[in-house]
């Protein structure tokens, strides 16, 4: 049999006041995270435009004309609103572990033991997956598609300007940050594909027969969260693919232990029922 609710019912205004007071805390924590990476927010800018600044680099040094040599900014206020940006990003970076912890210290009253033990590990891997999300696109798809679009600089010549990268400091990071939620927020397909399949939403033989669908939507989604270049489309919308194959298996696996606790729970209900 489930075991009872751990903690105390409330009564709504309870609720509603317990959710003000995680809200409050989370934004607090969001704050403070805010604050405190805005003192390294020029240090956070030169980690992200570093994979811009390798390349460039290497490009002045090996004496190609057209090699882009510095970041510009065209308003007086864009450097100082792009650190602004830079601190709330990374702030509630650092601080998710916090923001999801006070989700979980909400809704965990409410849950069943068993449930609380089934939703604990999915709490744990959204953020690791966010990282993993986010460390690949910085590492994987940031120096493929930058050395992209460097491709189309041209040093010019008789008659013909020169096309020469100078990229705006706003515009950058909002392309980055960009692309660093997209593939954050995709590699949690297998968490939110895990869950529905927890609570009978999908099942493993309904994802495995719409893959050929799946492959379809996951490019369109990847042309629409991307720049309009092949490289990040594919470096996107193969581990989103990857990742689908992946949710299949753990919503089958999923769908073995309810199956396993349902039959426990009615060995359970048929030995009362005996009993009494």
């Amino acid at each position: 049999m489930l075991k009872d609710i751990d903690d105390r019912e409330l009564p709504l205004l309870d609720h509603l006041i317990e959710l003000r007071n995680r809200l409050m805390y989370s934004a607090g924590a969001v704050l403070i995270g805010f604050l405190v990476c805005y003192f390294f927010a020029e240090d956070i800018y030169v980690f992200l435009t570093r994979p811009l600044a390798d390349i460039c680099l290497e490009g002045a040094a090996a004496g190609e004309q057209g090699a882009c040599t510095r970041m510009i900014y065209t308003a007086l206020t864009e450097v100082f609103f792009t650190y602004l940006k830079i601190a709330f990003f990374a702030g509630l970076f650092i601080t998710f572990p916090f923001i999801a912890s006070q989700l979980w210290l909400f809704i965990a009253p409410g849950l069943y033991r068993n449930e609380k033990q089934a939703f604990l590990p999915f709490l744990v891997a959204t953020p690791v997956l966010f990282f993993f999300g986010g460390a690949m696109v910085y590492y994987v798809i940031f120096p493929l598609a930058w050395r992209f679009f460097l491709s189309f600089a041209s040093p010019g010549g008789e008659g013909v300007l020169p096309i020469q990268l100078e990229a705006r400091v706003g515009e950058y990071l909002d392309l980055v940050m960009k692309l660093i939620f997209a593939f954050g927020l995709c590699f949690q397909l297998p968490v939110a594909l895990t869950l529905m399949g927890r609570v009978g939403l999908v099942s493993s033989e309904g994802l495995a027969r719409n893959r050929k669908y799946a492959v379809v939507i996951t490019f369109v989604v990847a042309a629409l969260l991307t720049p309009p270049d092949i490289i990040s489309q594919i470096g996107l919308g193969i581990p989103i693919i990857i990742l689908y194959e992946i949710s299949i298996v753990m919503v089958r696996m999923a769908e073995r232990k309810r199956a396993e606790r349902e039959e426990e729970e009615s060995a359970d209900e048929e030995s009362t029922d005996l009993t009494n």
